[in-house]
């Protein structure tokens, strides 16, 4: 269950909201990078000592990725230069921060900086951030120094039923036993597949499985990681590429002449850019983007080392 008292957090005086709820005043929806950011990590910290948190769980964590051919992330590195390391090792579902990281994390996140991530601490404590400045704060019970130090600081501390920001799981499968040993018969019919493998949003790392290398992909998969099998990449790269829809968006995935496997999301005005992109492609697949059309062969999550499944993706 998630925290029963949740507050939002903003510089958004509610006198200024219209009949529905719409903020109508002068306050920008950006960061100012300053006293007011300041602030609000203060106000959080609030909540935060009142409960005694000074650790908190990284879930379902997410990146900038370049949904569109040509898109760049918003900023280098996605704001997390300098609190994770490049390869982004550490910042995964179920990871634990100290709360000078989580704060940090909460800076990136109001700054809109390219990663995004909720931060609870089981069902005692959660911090999410959403767009334009609005911060939900639950907590297991009500705090209210820690709403009045909000107000002290020139903030608004508006309780609500629930975090519009609270995750309800869904049931997947797991990556367990049996699931590998239908991945193990898919290969044996088949020789080769393509491999999606999430444990970070718009960050998914791609391999093509044969007999040969699954025991060695297995070994190197992220934690917490969503698993999704798919037929393998074909050599056709031209085939696959006429047979590309004439509407709406596919995402569209080749092995480079170098080995390493991309992926980019066109539509059909780019055909022609991704056409050139793709020149030396060795092979390569168009997946269906829309939640409705996306059907892998086989999909699971990976457990903890205990075998529980505690990922929500």
């Amino acid at each position: 269950m998630p925290p029963a008292f949740v507050h939002r957090i903003t510089k958004y005086d509610p006198a200024d909201r219209d009949e529905h709820g719409s903020y109508r005043g002068a306050e920008e929806a950006v960061s100012d990078h300053g006293p007011v950011e300041a602030a609000y990590l203060e106000a959080i910290s609030a909540f935060a000592e009142a409960v005694g948190i000074d650790r908190l769980e990284v879930r379902e964590p997410s990146v900038a990725g370049n949904l569109h051919l040509g898109a760049r992330p918003a900023v280098e590195g996605h704001g997390l230069s300098g609190i994770f390391p490049a390869d982004l090792s550490g910042y995964h579902d179920g990871a634990e921060v100290s709360w000078a990281v989580a704060l940090e994390l909460i800076r990136v996140m109001l700054r809109e900086q390219g990663a995004w991530c909720r931060l609870e601490a089981g069902d005692t404590f959660a911090v999410h951030v959403g767009w334009d400045q609005y911060v939900y704060v639950g907590s297991d019970q009500p705090h209210r120094d820690a709403v009045a130090r909000t107000q002290e600081l020139g903030l608004f501390a508006e309780p609500l039923p629930a975090s519009p920001y609270a995750q309800k799981p869904e049931v997947r499968e797991t990556a367990d036993e049996s699931f590998w040993t239908l991945v193990r018969t898919e290969l044996a019919a088949r020789q080769r597949l393509l491999l999606e493998e999430t444990a970070i949003v718009n960050a998914t790392r791609w391999h093509r499985l044969t007999p040969e290398n699954l025991n060695v992909v297995c070994a190197d998969l992220g934690p917490r990681a969503l698993l999704s099998v798919w037929p393998d990449l074909r050599p056709d790269v031209g085939a696959v590429l006429t047979e590309l829809p004439s509407e709406w968006h596919v995402e569209f995935v080749w092995e480079t002449k170098d080995g390493s496997i991309r992926n980019v999301v066109a539509d059909e005005t780019q055909y022609q850019e991704l056409a050139a992109l793709v020149a030396d492609a060795r092979a390569a697949a168009a997946l269906p983007l829309y939640a409705d059309e996306r059907n892998p062969l086989l999909q699971a999550v990976l457990p903890d080392s205990d075998g529980v499944l505690r990922a929500r993706w």
